[in-house]
């Protein structure tokens, strides 16, 4: 079955782009094109996507307004938001991850790179760009005049649990994982799975999220 693409940008020479590149993929298809954020929230509901390329700036209501939508919506909780953006480093980019975004790309991104990119979200295996996301996270989570909403408590967790959220949010895979731990990939992938049903999240970008904001995640650190 092929993974569900939506685009959402308001330039339609883009959108072309995109979707000439996507539909010549033979496991990924091209199923709507958004200009607005208004649209593309309706289209993921009509078209049930499995993932939407979001562009931050657009008319009406724009990308960052558009995956809070799409996240805050329970029959949409299967929908991964992927972040386009033309500058990695745009302080709307960490907003948009803790809107519920699975990751981000600059639009400048090997073509190639994209296409691994829709697949790794469709799969929720792993966090884009690691290194690029955990330094801007750990940027903006350091910021003394930054709001946010206040970290989840971590109570629940077993000590294993904190363990392996600590390497997700080094940006490790489930298959890395399971090698520092020795455990199977599918014992770390329950893991992982586990820890996002406790904390209430619906992927591994919010759980690093979660591990800078509670300091068990610290700039230039790497877990124990």
């Amino acid at each position: 079955m092929s993974i569900r693409v939506l685009l959402a940008d308001d330039q339609a020479l883009v959108r072309t782009s995109f979707r000439m590149l996507i539909d010549s993929e033979p496991d990924l298809e091209v199923v709507g094109e958004a200009a607005t954020g208004e649209e593309a929230v309706a289209l993921a509901r009509g078209t049930r996507a499995d993932v939407v390329l979001m562009d931050i700036r657009m008319p009406d209501m724009d990308g960052l307004a558009a995956t809070r939508a799409i996240s805050a919506d329970e029959d949409l909780v299967g929908v991964r938001v992927l972040i386009l953006t033309t500058f990695e480093a745009d302080e709307h980019v960490f907003q948009a991850l803790r809107a519920g975004a699975s990751g981000f790309l600059g639009k400048s991104v090997e073509l190639s790179y994209l296409l691994d990119a829709i697949r790794l979200v469709a799969r929720g295996e792993a966090l884009l760009s690691p290194r690029a996301t955990r330094a801007l996270i750990a940027h903006y989570l350091t910021t003394p005049d930054r709001t946010s909403a206040p970290a989840p408590e971590l109570t629940t967790l077993t000590d294993r649990e904190r363990q392996v959220l600590d390497f997700v949010a080094a940006g490790l895979s489930n298959d890395a994982i399971a090698e520092q731990l020795h455990i199977s990939p599918a014992t770390a992938k329950t893991h992982v799975n586990r820890i996002m049903t406790k904390l209430g999240v619906r992927d591994r970008a919010q759980l690093v999220v979660i591990a800078y904001q509670t300091g068990r995640a610290r700039p230039g650190a790497r877990p124990a």
